[in-house]
């Protein structure tokens, strides 16, 4: 089975993935998985664990302590696939967006995404749009929540700073990765920075002291 198999199960059965987390985490800080971290544009650092057909498997780490990668569009963006989303410690604000489609009254342009190893492409599309704030869902440590692909959000982390998730994603053909971005933004086309070694195990320990010291209900 794949990790993204064997996460879901654990999941659902209600136990939980701390003991998990705990030792992937432990294993990239003592530099021993050759996996390099991502700086994500949506301001987290994704340690991607696992990418087989349409599953995948990531950690994604919030914190004020390392530096975040710039954005070129907003926050507000739907995926193309299934999310499932773990709280490991922190809290993260699920923020739904409210999206309409408009032509003279718009405040943003809808922008299809296209990832590759070398980075992201964004292209402007015809659809022009204003959103609003929906449903805030709040989740702490141990909590699991779902999104299904196509929904706008935002992922908002509490005034503290510091989070971490476990994310399973499962794509869903025929769907694209949509931003929301300025009116008048061009294509164009985003590198996505490796962090180097250090960095990486930097990010390692500091998830899992937090994750070690963190009381996780179900964890």
């Amino acid at each position: 089975m794949t990790k993204y198999h064997d996460l879901l199960y654990e999941l659902r059965e209600g136990r939980g993935v701390r003991g998990w987390a705990l030792g992937v985490l432990g294993e990239i800080a003592e530099g021993r998985s050759g996996l390099t971290a991502v700086r994500h544009p949506l301001g987290f650092l994704c340690l991607p664990l696992e990418r087989e057909g349409d599953y995948g498997v990531c950690v994604h780490i919030w914190s004020a302590t390392v530096r975040h990668a710039g954005n070129t569009t907003s926050e507000v963006h739907c995926h193309s696939w299934d999310l499932i989303s773990h709280v490991l410690y922190g809290r993260v604000r699920n923020v739904h967006a409210v999206v309409t489609d408009a032509a003279r009254d718009a405040t943003h342009r809808v922008f299809e995404v296209t990832s590759s190893p070398e980075g992201d492409l964004l292209r402007p599309t015809g659809r022009t749009v204003t959103y609003a704030t929906g449903r805030v869902e709040e989740f702490g440590p141990g909590d699991t929540y779902t999104l299904k692909a196509g929904v706008f959000h935002s992922s908002v982390i509490s005034d503290e700073g510091e989070a971490a998730t476990v994310a399973l994603g499962r794509g869903r053909p025929g769907l694209a990765d949509l931003s929301l971005g300025p009116l008048d933004m061009p294509l164009h086309h985003v590198e996505r920075e490796r962090c180097d070694a250090g960095e990486t195990v930097q990010a390692a320990v500091l998830a899992r002291r937090s994750l070690w010291i963190s009381n996780t209900p179900g964890g």
